[in-house]
């Protein structure tokens, strides 16, 4: 294997450190080493030819649209990334007011602007909300159980609907508005699937439900495009730390390896790539994702990884929530509209959903409606799960028939113009994601996280740490999003800088 590692020692000596991952919990992790005298020898190896992982901004319909990560959940002061993006000046003088900043959304989604069923008929927005009060309310009962020896049922899920089964009970209204009730809150369902980023809530674990920490303030865009953020990152660390196009094959950890340019010095770790070059090193800190991690997990690592990590890896949650945008010369929603919500008819969450592949499309919330670019309006389209999967699988053409078909049902138009263009996400086809972020799933635990997070070998405070673990799923109270993504990186930062500063006995 021929070795990549390059001149070894930096004047003064110092630790050689790889960070796999350009995202940014690699690049937050690099950017807090490189400040450190004692780790000159840095190397980021990212898989493809950008930074950023599943930050992804795009230049597309005149404006730039957010492939990837669309908002900052939570940007007060408490969130570094928002800290960050202040700092850089990447956000609109609204998102940085005090006023903003002490919003208290208690994670819920904002209310649709317009609500249309599948069919063409307008849902009153009274009865939308009274359903997301219904919904939520039960939602927020979920932390009840964060801290219970026993929960009632194993999934949020399941919980979910054994509750509202109670309360269908005792409804009163005829059998036609009780079937829109429940298609409504069908709809809420879907949507939390796409904000815990999982196929259905059955999946998720109840008890460590309430262990996700949500932050004060409105949730913010970056106007000139998420990707700034990374950008920024990147254009601070020194030249040609980043390699690009360097997909790793197998962390070989726990050896002795050798590099030609220093005879007498042996290091733990070898990063091997798909390309054969290989990088020796001190440590390693592996930010790539979840998805990818389960995927490869049977030879990434050599030796293979302990059996309690294994099984961390395994039984830990990561699903795909995917956004499907439309460009449109004319919009056909009024001015004021936000988020147009779409309740499928018939459908209920007390009732087992179609097989993706025959009802895929009924799994998509609705259309956020973006900024007004200066050529062109754009609508944006989630859908979660599996049925978001079945998606990539198809052609642009056969996606962009199927939803103009069903806009010109749900707005009763049938003359409406299809759109112009389209442009979506695949993340679960994407070899080095497999999906877009994490959840607790039933059978994992918030310890499962921590374990994830643990540096190999394990062995407590005085254990070298050869591989560490970074990236939003390593993170306890903050996973799936951006700024647990940071905190990550700057966390497994801090451990190796701690070992330069420990006294040595």
């Amino acid at each position: 294997m021929e070795s990549e590692g390059g001149s070894a020692e930096a004047p003064g000596g110092g630790r050689r450190v790889l960070v796999v991952g350009g995202g940014i919990a690699g690049l937050g992790a690099a950017e807090r080493l490189c400040r450190h005298p004692a780790f000159r020898q840095l190397r980021v190896l990212e898989a493809t030819a950008r930074a950023g992982g599943r930050i992804r901004s795009e230049r597309r319909f005149g404006g730039v649209v957010e492939v990837g990560a669309h908002w900052i959940h939570g940007p007060s002061r408490g969130n570094p990334v928002f800290q960050l993006a202040a700092q850089h000046g990447l956000l609109p003088e609204s998102a940085l007011s005090e006023e903003n900043q002490r919003v208290e959304l208690g994670g819920h989604v904002g209310l649709p602007s317009a609500a249309y069923t599948s069919s063409g008929a307008r849902v009153s927005l009274q009865l939308v909300a009274d359903m997301a009060d219904l919904f939520y309310g039960l939602l927020d009962r979920t932390r009840e159980f964060l801290h219970v020896a026993e929960t009632p049922v194993p999934s949020v899920g399941e919980f979910l609907k054994k509750e509202i089964g109670q309360q269908v009970a005792e409804w009163t209204e005829d059998e036609e508005t009780q079937r829109l009730k429940l298609a409504i809150l069908n709809a809420f369902f879907h949507l939390e699937c796409c904000v815990s980023g999982t196929h259905s809530m059955d999946l998720v674990a109840l008890g460590p439900f309430g262990e996700y920490a949500m932050l004060p303030g409105l949730d913010c865009t970056l106007p000139g495009g998420y990707e700034g953020l990374p950008s920024c990152l990147l254009a601070s660390l020194p030249e040609d730390t980043v390699v690009f196009n360097k997909p790793v094959k197998t962390i070989h950890w726990n050896g002795a390896f050798r590099d030609e340019a220093l005879p007498r010095e042996t290091f733990p770790v070898l990063v091997e790539c798909e390309d054969g070059g290989c990088f020796p090193a001190h440590h390693v800190i592996l930010t790539v994702p979840l998805g990818f991690l389960k995927e490869h997990l049977d030879t990434f690592f050599q030796p293979p990884l302990p059996p309690e990590k294994a099984d961390v890896i395994r039984r830990m949650g990561f699903g795909t929530n995917n956004k499907i945008f439309l460009e449109f010369a004319e919009p056909f929603w009024e001015p004021d509209c936000q988020f147009i919500q779409v309740v499928w008819e018939d459908t209920s969450p007390l009732e087992p959903a179609a097989a993706p592949q025959d009802a895929w499309l009924q799994k998509l919330i609705g259309f956020l409606v973006l900024p007004a670019f200066e050529s062109s309006h754009v609508l944006c389209g989630f859908i979660a799960g599996r049925e978001s999967e079945f998606m990539e699988t198809l052609s642009d053409e056969e996606v962009l028939v199927s939803l103009t078909r069903a806009l010109r049902r749900m707005t009763g138009n049938p003359q409406l113009p299809a759109p112009r263009s389209l442009l979506r996400s695949c993340w679960h086809s994407d070899p080095y994601t497999r999906g877009s972020y994490s959840y607790v799933a039933v059978g994992s635990s918030g310890d499962d996280v921590d374990k994830l997070a643990e540096p190999l070998p394990a062995g407590g405070v005085d254990a070298q740490p050869q591989v560490l673990f970074a990236g939003e799923a390593t993170h306890r109270t903050f996973y799936s999003t951006t700024h647990g993504a940071l905190l990550s990186g700057w966390r497994e930062a801090e451990r190796l800088i701690g070992l330069q500063t420990r006294p040595k006995l």
